[in-house]
């Protein structure tokens, strides 16, 4: 069911990045005002910079909620964005963040269900647009993918339908104290779906799925050793969760079925083809 409709606008962080400018888009697509806020966006919005956050918070009354990779939800923000008058906040999370006792998001789902307004939850699985935006993309330049997973099934998420879930629970009633569990429409391997980017790109890339690869690989990146392992203990923790399974969430809440990794695959193939440098 509709809101009747506002005029305040509706608040979206990390306008810029592959998820906010979806959501962004979505909700002008539905004619709700928004305020597009980054760090080098027409509103400014800096994590480390607390001047920022209170003009980006002026006037709103709902909120996409998200934070960079590596970065906590502040506390003091969430509680900030109560004391201004924000009515519904909307926090894009992960799955199985208990499983793999990720402390950040946990946190950050804790902070917005106990600050007073109201709020959904968005726990999405792996979006499809890793591999052309995100952190695997140099991975298919290079031709080589380790993530230490085996052949352990993933529902892989379109982010245009993860941005049309967060729009609809931002503009229309009967969302709110809900926990959305986001999925693609099928159960894949990261096996497979390197199988299909490489069918779509004519570009080959090769799976590794155990640990050994992903340690490896991390160690060529600089990633300090202690970090590398404590991503190992939380990958080998979603192995033994088994393989993940589809839910209806996106064609529930949307009203479309969501879209399948081919189609991304296929729309994608393009930018695959493109040089490793850019940013696709």
């Amino acid at each position: 069911m509709k809101r009747e409709k506002e005029t305040a606008p509706i608040l979206v962080l990390g306008a810029t990045g592959s998820a906010g400018r979806r959501v962004a888009s979505r909700l002008r697509a539905a004619g709700a005002p928004v305020r597009a806020a980054s760090r080098s966006g027409d509103t400014r919005f800096d994590w480390h910079d607390e001047e920022t956050w209170e003009p980006a918070l002026r006037g709103v009354r709902r909120m996409f909620l998200m934070a960079p990779d590596g970065v906590g939800v502040n506390p003091a923000l969430v509680g900030l964005a109560a004391e201004a008058g924000v009515a519904h906040i909307v926090l894009l999370s992960s799955r199985a963040i208990e499983v793999m006792d990720d402390r950040r998001l946990l946190e950050a789902e804790k902070t917005v269900k106990e600050s007073g307004t109201g709020w959904t939850v968005l726990r999405s699985d792996w979006f499809d647009q890793n591999f052309d935006e995100g952190p695997f993309r140099e991975a298919v330049f290079a031709g080589e993918l380790a993530v230490p997973l085996g052949d352990c099934g993933q529902t892989f998420v379109d982010l245009g339908d993860v941005a049309e879930v967060a729009a609809r629970a931002l503009t229309e009633e009967g969302h709110t104290g809900r926990t959305y569990e986001v999925t693609g429409p099928e159960s894949l391997s990261f096996r497979e779906v390197c199988a299909v980017i490489g069918e779509a790109s004519g570009r080959r890339l090769d799976f590794h799925g155990d640990p050994a690869s992903y340690r490896s690989s991390q160690r060529e990146l600089g990633r300090p050793e202690e970090e590398v392992e404590q991503d190992l203990a939380a990958f080998a923790a979603l192995r033994r969760l088994g393989d993940a399974e589809p839910l209806d969430t996106v064609e529930r809440v949307t009203g479309r079925p969501p879209r399948r990794f081919a189609e991304y695959a296929a729309a994608a193939a393009d930018r695959w083809r493109e040089p490793s440098s850019g940013t696709g």
